[in-house]
């Protein structure tokens, strides 16, 4: 169903404090666009505004690193070098320190791909205009959960063969004695079921709760904008700058720890079962 668009991170601007309106707090709706196109009630495709970022956050880093690397040169310019920078980060910080640098660096288009397309997303909250993380929407952070457990679960399955992937996944050991069967149903459970929910769940939830509350602070700085409410707004809106500067540590917090995360499930997937 589609979300009123008088309700989609709006509010209304001629309410204030001591005005007799309630606080427009943000909530549900605040994450609810109507679209750009089409129709949202289930009678054909259609287009949003978080469709639109992702779309154009996936242009942003496909044409950054083409214009980086298109002519590499030896002594590299500003944008070469700063591609190289980011890239080499992932390459070396996460990539090799996990996997290490023989098995890792097949694996390191991947896990650049992820990391600067959810730094994206992510970075959209803060930037004027779209002021929306793409991430804070649990469809995008699962997809890119899905494609990390399918990777995954076909490495394991390439290298140990069947009885070789049921081990791995049931964290097979009879040293463990009486208690194996009860650790093997634990370790399935959460390997196959938990393992790809809270990878998903953890970058949406952060990049929700973070959006929320810069909406928070941004329409009581507004709200409170009456009388002798302006001391208040002035201190809503110090916090702004506060939780947008944190915002950003954070947007890049999220898209280390989800390739972190999934460079680690690689390193599992390849390791020797013992």
């Amino acid at each position: 169903m589609s979300a009123d668009p008088t309700q989609t991170l709006a509010f209304d601007t001629s309410c204030h404090l001591f005005d007799g309106c309630g606080f427009p707090a943000p909530g549900l709706h605040s994450f609810m666009f109507e679209p750009l196109w089409g129709d949202a009630d289930g009678n054909g495709l259609y287009f949003n505004k978080p469709m639109l970022l992702a779309l154009l956050g996936s242009v942003i880093i496909v044409g950054f690193f083409w214009a980086a690397f298109a002519r590499p040169k030896v002594v590299p310019g500003k944008l070469q070098m700063i591609a190289e920078a980011g890239y080499d980060f992932v390459r070396r910080g996460v990539v090799y320190e996990t996997i290490g640098k023989k098995e890792g660096e097949k694996y390191v288009p991947l896990a650049v791909s992820l990391f600067f397309f959810i730094w994206m997303l992510n970075l959209w909250s803060i930037i004027p205009v779209a002021s929306f993380p793409v991430t804070s929407i649990i469809a995008y952070p699962a997809v890119l959960a899905a494609v990390v457990y399918v990777t995954w679960v076909s490495l394991t399955f390439k290298r140990h063969g069947f009885v070789g992937f049921l081990k791995n996944v049931t964290g097979y050991d009879k040293s463990l004695g009486a208690v194996l069967p009860l650790a093997m149903v634990i370790e399935f459970f959460s390997n196959l079921v938990v393992r790809p929910f809270t990878h998903a769940v953890r970058l949406f939830a952060n990049m929700f709760a973070g959006h929320t509350l810069l909406l928070l602070f941004t329409i009581a700085s507004w709200y409170m904008l009456n009388g002798i409410g302006i001391a208040y707004s002035g201190v809503s809106f110090v916090m702004v700058i506060v939780m947008t500067a944190f915002e950003l540590f954070i947007q890049a917090v999220q898209a280390y720890v989800f390739v972190l995360l999934t460079c680690t499930y690689i390193q599992g997937a390849l390791a020797e079962h013992h």
